[in-house]
């Protein structure tokens, strides 16, 4: 038996991720009353991406390259790291991350880690993601405005997200810390199959290649 929350620090191919479709999805409960009103319950309390990556897959190139990492990962055995084409980043799409894209608290003169957050949907019932799979080099934090050095005040964990501050780097009671950075998803493969038609593959037809979000 293999724990799934092991993930192997292995990114999936990134050309074909980069074309792949999907996103967020959620589990929500509907009971229908006699009144014709409806009892809604959140069966998950927090959101799961799945996504296709054959829609990425457009060489024969991009094809054996999946397959070999497929196997690499035992299909849905192991874990590895996904680039989401649409969220991948603390901030817009469209922007660089700047220090202080995400709030990650506020300093109380003693405690040193913080942990990355991305909130969604602020103001109105704003939702936070955990995130645990920074990329390292990418990260930049800020204190009370103020962007603080990577090495120097500060460093960050590539496997949980954690951010913390050196010894003498600590934020003061009351400093707003903030971050932005770029980050992988945990995923897996939802199939212990791939199947190609090569014929209809080179006529244009793609393969189905499911992925899903790991709680990691």
């Amino acid at each position: 038996m293999t724990d799934t929350v092991i993930v192997d620090a292995v990114e999936f191919p990134l050309a074909v991720a980069l074309g792949a479709t999907g996103g967020p999805g959620r589990k929500t409960e509907i009971v229908a009353l006699g009144s014709g009103r409806e009892v809604r319950n959140a069966r998950w309390a927090d959101s799961r991406r799945r996504w296709d990556a054959g829609s990425g897959v457009l060489s024969l190139d991009d094809l054996q390259a999946v397959i070999a990492f497929f196997e690499a990962r035992r299909g849905r055995l192991h874990g590895f790291l996904f680039r989401d084409p649409l969220d991948d980043r603390s901030g817009p799409a469209s922007a660089a991350p700047t220090p202080l894209d995400q709030p990650l608290g506020t300093g109380d003169g003693t405690t040193a880690r913080f942990q990355l957050i991305k909130v969604y949907g602020a103001p109105l019932r704003p939702w936070t993601r955990v995130l645990t799979r920074p990329v390292e080099d990418s990260v930049r934090v800020a204190v009370a405005g103020v962007e603080k050095t990577r090495g120097v005040h500060f460093t960050v964990s590539p496997s949980d997200g954690g951010v913390t501050f050196l010894a003498g780097s600590i934020p003061p009671a009351g400093a707003a810390v903030t971050a932005g950075f770029r980050f992988l998803v945990p995923a897996r493969f939802d199939t212990d199959e791939i199947r190609v038609d090569l014929t209809a593959f080179l006529a244009g037809a793609i393969p189905t290649i499911p992925i899903v979000e790991l709680a990691a």
